[in-house]
Order: structure tokens, then C-alpha cells, then sequence
């Protein structure tokens, strides 16, 4: 359709494009892969083209291919059909997607978030799983929230199993990262409620006294908020157990939150 066909996995951009599943490759290019076009579509329909477009001969002449490829050549950016092989060796999948883009990473700075944007916002301290992540950015933009903050060493929203999670979501959403103490001292001029859940909380996550815009702040999957985290909540909530299981994964956890504050 366009651009040149690669068939070696030795060439210098596929090795290029398979040596960003690792985070430190990610960090020192500020790219990430996002696999199937359905994802690169939702990027190129939200101004970000890929910067390299890898394609399999299945899906040549797809009307929303030649748009992405459109998109990238407009870009700069270098557009490759590769084989099932290539396709299957960048994604480490046996039953790769038929379309590979690679993207630069956007972080948004903390100093340039506007509460009052939106009803509700995300906050997540040391966050571990990268599914957990990436389910809780998709549910972010669903709801309409403003953006998620990561707050400490959490895992990498970039990577590929977080992106897969988002499913497009990654390019809507704005994800702004900052460590504990910046979070603090900018949590002091935030205009509504930063909201926690606490197993000590005595308001029903649904009938709490919200006040938008709220912060909802999750803490990680084996610890929750830490002390210090908590501190930072004016607004407490406990989520009821009805049943035997006493804890919730925290990606549904943090989807409950959301929609309870943006009631």
C-alpha cells in the first residue's frame, strides 16, 4: 500500500520496535508500543500519529489503515509491512494484532491541572499492576474523568500490557506523574473533596459528603493508602462486603469510586 516491506527480525527498526516491551528502553526514547488499528485509530483521531506504522499484508487496503498510514507519512514518521512473524515478535503474542504503532509518550505536569475541568479525578499511589492500570485509565475516561495522577513508584502506564488495558483510552486520558511530596503540598489548594477509601471509614462510599471536583485516591493492591496518603483525604469511605470475599481487585474498587463521585 505504502512505505517499504521488511521480512528480517534483524532489521535495525523491528529490533528497535521489540526492545521497547522494556521499560528502560521506554524511558531513555520517551516511546511505547500500542497494538491493533482499532487503538491506532483512536490515536490518530486524537491528533497523535504513530512514529513508526507496522502493518500485515491482512490488513492492506483497510480504509482506516490508509488513514493512519496517511497520518504518519504526514508526520514523518515511517510506515513498514512487515510479516506474521515480525508482527508476532514485537507484540510477543502468537496471534499477533495486524497493525503495530509506535508513539511518543505524554505526560501531563502536575502544576497544569485545571479541578475544576472535571467532576472528578484519579489519583493512584505505587500502583503494581500494570492490567490494574490500564482497566483503571479505560474506566477514567468512560466517566469522564479529568485525568490520573501517579503518585510515586508506580508501574509504567506506557508499557505494553497497561496500554492493551486502556484499550485507546491511553490517548485520552491525561496521565500526569509526581512523587509524594509534590503531591502533597499541590493536594493544599485542591477545591473540592481528595477522597479515601479506609477500612476504618464510617460513610458509605455512596452516601458520603462529596463535594465536587473530587480527588478519588487509591492506594496500591497489597497495602492500599498508606498513612501519609490518607492524611491527605478529608473525605473517608468504605465500600461494603456482603458476601464472603473481603477485599476488591483495585482497578473495580477505584471503577466504584469513580462512578460514586461523579453521581
Amino acid at each position: 500500500m505504502s512505505g517499504r516491506v521488511v521480512t528480517s527480525l534483524t532489521n535495525p527498526t523491528v529490533k528497535a520496535v521489540r526492545a521497547l516491551h522494556q521499560r528502560k528502553e521506554r524511558e531513555e526514547t520517551g516511546l511505547f508500543v500500542a497494538e491493533g488499528l482499532k487503538i491506532v485509530t483512536e490515536a490518530v483521531e486524537l491528533g497523535q500519529a504513530p512514529t513508526i506504522l507496522m502493518y500485515g499484508k491482512e490488513a492492506d487496503g483497510h480504509p482506516l489503515l490508509r488513514q493512519a498510514i496517511a497520518a504518519t507519512l504526514k508526520a514523518k514518521g515511517e510506515v513498514i509491512e512487515v510479516t506474521q512473524d515480525i508482527l508476532a515478535k514485537v507484540s510477543r503474542r502468537d496471534n499477533p494484532q495486524a497493525v503495530v504503532g509506535v508513539f511518543r509518550q505524554v505526560f501531563q505536569p502536575l502544576a497544569k491541572v485545571d479541578p475544576k475541568s472535571a467532576t472528578c479525578w484519579v489519583g493512584l499511589h505505587r500502583v503494581r499492576d500494570p492490567g490494574n492500570l490500564g482497566t483503571i485509565v479505560r474506566t477514567a475516561d468512560a466517566a469522564g474523568c479529568g485525568g490520573v495522577i501517579l503518585v510515586g513508584e508506580c508501574c509504567d502506564p506506557y508499557s505494553v500490557e497497561a496500554v492493551r488495558a486502556t484499550m485507546g483510552s491511553i490517548f485520552a486520558v491525561p496521565i500526569i506523574k509526581a512523587d509524594e511530596a509534590e503531591f502533597a503540598a499541590w493536594r493544599k489548594s485542591w477545591p473540592g473533596s481528595v477522597v479515601g477509601t479506609l477500612l476504618t471509614a464510617t460513610s458509605d462510599h455512596l452516601s458520603a459528603p462529596y463535594r465536587k471536583p473530587n480527588l478519588v485516591l487509591m492506594g496500591n493492591e497489597q497495602q492500599g493508602l498508606t498513612p501519609d496518603l490518607a492524611a491527605l483525604c478529608d473525605v473517608n469511605v468504605k465500600i461494603p462486603m456482603r458476601g464472603r470475599a473481603d477485599s476488591l481487585n483495585l482497578s473495580v474498587a477505584t471503577g466504584i469510586m469513580i462512578y460514586a463521585a461523579t453521581a
